[in-house]
């Protein structure tokens, strides 16, 4: 009888973990549909828009998405393999430098066909690193660590070139109404908004994301010591 509730009781709860993560799930997807949909309603000029964009789809969105995407079973392991990880924070890398050279930004910023085509790169590439980092995290192996240093660190560099540059990369840009309205260097004003973007989206990304998967891992690491130096003890007794 008392086998018989215990067994209700442990499906029962089952069932609404299941739903409530399921819930915070679709949560997840909505919040990274909201994030892409609100930042184009911000007030920037072409390039700072421009990086709010990228942040949104790569350090939110991507984000978001691949949280949402994580297997329900705690024995799931990456389909990627163990080589998947470091392919994909390169590529990630070469796309993001990529589409900020002076070129491939005039060209999205004159082309939608182009400038869809730079947005659904940066997301997909971004989700699969993403959802690798997330895997890898999850049996406690170091190596998404280094690979959101790595990226952090890159983005960083991007992000500072846009704000000690002494003159304008993107000259090209068309401005905007509030560009128009700057006076002086207002093109340059608006580069070193979008590197000041960059710079402070990747400590809240990957740097935070690396310190709370390193804690993440020394928890695991430091219960799984107090479990076997108990079970000796006991072995010894």
């Amino acid at each position: 009888m008392r086998t018989s509730i215990r067994s209700r009781l442990h499906r029962a709860f089952a069932e609404a973990g299941a739903t409530m993560l399921e819930s915070w799930r679709s949560g997840a997807v909505a919040l990274a549909l909201l994030a892409i949909a609100l930042v184009p309603l911000l007030p920037l000029a072409p390039v700072s828009g421009h990086m709010a964009q990228h942040i949104a789809v790569m350090n939110v969105a991507a984000l978001l998405c691949a949280v949402a995407m994580l297997p329900r079973g705690t024995r799931a392991t990456s389909t990627l393999g163990p080589r998947g990880l470091w392919p994909l924070t390169a590529l990630q890398m070469v796309l993001l430098w990529g589409w900020h050279a002076p070129q491939a930004h005039a060209a999205a910023a004159s082309s939608p066909l182009v400038y869809a085509a730079m947005m659904t790169s940066l997301f997909v590439v971004a989700l699969g690193f993403w959802h690798a980092v997330l895997l890898r995290a999850a049996r406690s192996d170091w190596q998404p660590i280094f690979a959101l240093l790595v990226t952090g660190k890159l983005a960083c560099l991007l992000g500072a070139l846009l704000v000690f540059s002494p003159r304008l990369i993107y000259a090209g840009a068309a401005p905007s109404l509030l560009e128009s309205c700057i006076s002086g260097s207002g093109g340059l004003d608006d580069q070193h908004l979008a590197g000041l973007l960059m710079l402070t989206a990747c400590p809240l990304s990957y740097v935070l994301a690396g310190i709370v998967l390193a804690a993440r891992i020394l928890d695991r690491r430091s219960e799984r010591a107090i479990v076997s130096g108990t079970a000796t003890a006991a072995e010894a007794r």
